[in-house]
């Protein structure tokens, strides 16, 4: 043999040699971690969390990599023919690795076609987090997929192969895996996919962003033919067929669901935090705690479809309206109302995205403000149901018109179980997404913390609703006069009921005093009470918490106030019923949180006052809004207009409500328009309007609050005889404006409009078939059980 020859042959079996170490170093992890023979038994591929409504409806998902994994059965069988007929023709024949193909590649450079098997594309997806560019990482990087393509050829079977495979490829628009794939871009399940649907989908694979069939259309039709194509080819459907299905368009049914998108995404914002925190005191089977946006929990919760939708409905339907009267106003349309604030508009140019992004670039701030004075095209937020509209404002002008904008918080609930059915935490998520109803969002609650003093009053200082009370100014030894003026005060001595009626402030504060007469002492008492009403808010003891100048959050004042309607037992908001993992174990159950805070008595008596507060009083327009049934409840107007509340509800179900500007020196100028009664209550008036005449709704309108058996007679409401229906003192130097505030003779005429709500309900998922319809309320999931309560008045 000639030595040059010899020397050829021992390069050779050197190289083969060389080849197998490279080999065996991969497969024992030199070159970086190989996944073990239980990992690939059980992939750990990336998927996303899901919540459901309490009827299985899918509101939304929490993801890295959108990716929700199906059976192979659940897969039509056009996708699994299409993606073969495309990626890996011979699939079924060989063991991971293809040598034609690898052959192919080797020889032709790549220029007819890759190597990677469907098995090596599916090693690639679950095992390898970034490929890389660097040609000497890439081989290894192959190397180490094709010895993953077989160990998966010997664990699983072809199908289980595909089904992972299509479970975990990217398709375009960011969306992982079929079921997500197929859901966005036609609204179907997997196995209700079409041919030329399927060829569609498995066209994307090879190049999500270029073949992405809603930015290039042209371009996804030719590779859709083209593995219709493939199909024939393969004999899974015939030539003919091709043709025909070849000569349709694309028809999408195109919807993603991303943070913005589905039901109650300011719901969905808080829901996430808390899961975050339940994730990091929660640990799987091999010790890591479970991560939101990997681990594919399932959250089911108690928001019911229905009720949230109309619940948002009234926030934008009433919302627009005032704000249209707000834009009316004489100091926002010359924008006076800014004089003094402009710290506040400068603070606001900081935190936006330009600012951030010049100041990244190294411009001078001088250089950057000046850029905020210059007209430019941009999308802004209006009230239509697109939620925006296009317009040519300087940034700075944008900035003054959206802080410009009412705010609203909104929330419903079962008052026996705790159950959140409806939670609405602005006007806007896309725009706004400061949430106005979680705990931590506090604003001054104004007249509807009255409810409360007066349930102490009667729990502990023998009061009734008949007792009478001086609507006289109180001087506070120490602390000064309460209210601040006296120009409220009637003099006259009426009944309590009367006083919460009309949110008599004088009568309040000579109740605050009845509970202790020295100093602060009465304030002191109330705010235990408030504690253990379980208000985490902190509330200074001073003798004007009688008012509402506390600062508390809509849930914090939606829990205090569920021991009227449950019967003296206060109920924490509970908006998750369970949790589970990825294959359906359940992983936790949530049970309601009761607590007994006053007597049932106690709590009947305030019912009955505050169903004089509809009847009678601050809240009578509610009846003006198509409503009937046994209804309770309270306004709340801060000082100068600046907070609006509403508390109301039935013997099913709790309602709060606050409107406002989040900068409190936005506000009406005329209390007739901006206090609690005409801000606020109407919200819950157009939901409680839409969902009582729901027959779909577990609402009865004929329910009735329980009477306690030791109660012998109602109130009396004699006072109402010769007595008018005024608007009472929610708040001290409010100031009443005038028809000069809004530049005209008169209030401007505007009509509410109806705008859609800023949900969309996606299509029921298989889970939400399969569910029950929501059970009643009052008797959900878990039972409110009523522990015997104790009667009497004066229980301390």
């Amino acid at each position: 043999m000639k030595k040059s020859v010899l020397i050829l042959w021992r390069l050779f079996f050197i190289g083969i040699g060389l080849f197998i170490l490279l080999i065996v170093l991969a497969n024992f992890g030199v070159f970086g971690s190989m996944p073990s023979i239980d990992e690939l038994q059980n992939p750990s591929g990336s998927q996303s969390s899901q919540v459901y409504a309490d009827d299985g409806t899918l509101m939304g998902k929490y993801y890295l990599q959108d990716r929700v994994n199906v059976t192979y059965k659940d897969i039509s069988k056009y996708v699994i023919n299409a993606l073969v007929a495309t990626e890996d023709k011979r699939f079924y024949d060989h063991n991971g690795i293809d040598p034609r193909s690898l052959a192919r590649a080797v020889f032709a450079l790549g220029s007819q076609g890759g190597a990677s098997t469907i098995s090596m594309q599916t090693a690639k997806n679950l095992f390898t987090d970034d490929p890389s560019n660097n040609i000497v990482v890439r081989m290894i990087q192959k190397l180490k997929e094709s010895i993953i393509a077989i160990k998966l050829e010997r664990n699983f079977t072809k199908e289980e192969i595909l089904t992972l495979y299509l479970n975990t490829v990217a398709f375009s628009d960011n969306v992982f895996g079929i079921r997500n794939a197929a859901k966005t871009f036609f609204q179907k399940e997997p196995d209700r996919i079409s041919i030329e649907e399927a060829a569609v989908l498995v066209g994307m694979v090879n190049a999500p962003s270029a073949y992405n069939p809603r930015t290039y259309p042209k371009r996804a039709l030719d590779r859709r033919n083209l593995v219709l194509d493939r199909m024939a080819e393969s004999l899974f459907i015939t030539a003919p067929e091709a043709a025909d299905l070849k000569n349709k368009p694309i028809k999408l049914n195109y919807k993603k669901l991303d943070e913005t998108a589905g039901l109650a995404p300011y719901f969905r914002m808080i829901l996430g935090e808390e899961l975050k925190k339940w994730c990091k005191e929660h640990k799987k089977q091999d010790g890591e705690n479970y991560n939101l946006y990997k681990d594919g929990l399932k959250i089911y919760t108690t928001i019911n479809p229905r009720m949230q939708l109309y619940a948002e409905e009234a926030v934008a339907k009433h919302m627009a309206y005032m704000q249209q009267i707000l834009n009316s106003q004489r100091n926002i349309k010359d924008g006076s109302v800014w004089k003094g604030y402009e710290n506040v508009l400068e603070s606001a140019m900081k935190q936006t995205d330009r600012w951030k992004n010049m100041k990244k670039e190294g411009i001078a701030d001088d250089d950057i403000k000046k850029s905020f004075y210059i007209k430019t095209k941009m999308k802004v937020f209006a009230w239509n149901n697109n939620r925006s509209k296009d317009t040519t404002m300087t940034p700075y002008d944008s900035i003054k018109y959206h802080r410009q904008m009412l705010q609203a918080g909104f929330m419903a609930m079962d008052p026996l179980s705790g159950e959140v059915k409806a939670w609405v935490g602005g006007i806007d998520f896309k725009t706004f997404k400061y949430d106005h109803v979680n705990i931590n969002t506090k604003r001054q609650v104004g007249s509807t913390i009255k409810p409360l003093l007066y349930s102490l009053a009667i729990e502990d200082a023998g009061f009734t609703p008949n007792t009478m009370v001086e609507d006289v100014q109180q001087n506070f030894n120490g602390y000064g006069l309460v209210p601040a003026t006296d120009k409220t005060c009637t003099g006259q001595t009426m009944p309590m009921a009367q006083a919460l009626a009309q949110s008599r402030n004088c009568a309040t504060a000579y109740i605050m005093k009845q509970l202790g007469s020295e100093g602060n002492d009465g304030a002191k008492r109330f705010v235990e009470f408030l504690k253990n009403c379980d208000i985490k808010a902190k509330v200074d003891p001073y003798p004007s918490i009688a008012l509402g100048a506390a600062e508390i959050s809509l849930i914090e004042m939606i829990q205090a106030y569920s021991m009227f309607p449950g019967r003296g037992f206060n109920v924490k908001p509970m908006y998750i019923t369970h949790i589970e993992d990825k294959n359906g174990n359940i992983l936790q159950t949530f049970i309601p949180q009761r607590k007994d805070v006053i007597s049932d008595v106690t709590a009947y008596s305030v019912i009955k006052m505050m169903e004089g507060v509809m009847q009678f009083g601050t809240g009578h327009s509610i009846w003006n809004y198509g409503v009937s049934g046994e209804i309770a409840g309270k306004t709340g107007t801060t000082n100068d207009n600046s907070d609006a509340w509403f508390m109301g509800y039935t013997p099913q179900l709790l309602c709060g409500v606050w409107a406002g500007c989040d900068d409190r020196f936005i506000r009406f100028a005329n209390t007739a328009v901006g206090q609690g009664a005409s801000a606020a209550l109407p919200v819950f008036g157009y939901f409680y309007n839409k969902a009582s005449n729901d027959k779909n709704l577990p609402l009865d309108m004929s329910s009735t609050f329980a009477k306690p058996d030791v109660m012998q007679s109602d109130i009396s409401y004699d006072w109402i005889n010769g007595v008018p229906q005024e608007l009472g003192a929610e708040g001290d130097d409010i100031g009443n404006g005038n028809a000069a505030d809004y530049g005209g003779d008169s209030l401007p005429e505007i009509k509410a409009e109806d705008i859609v709500p800023e949900s969309e309900i996606p299509l029921l998922t298989d889970t939400a078939k399969k569910r029950k319809p929501a059970a009643p309320l009052n008797g959900t999931q878990p039972k409110a059980i009523m522990p015997k309560k104790e009667t009497g008045i004066n229980r301390r």
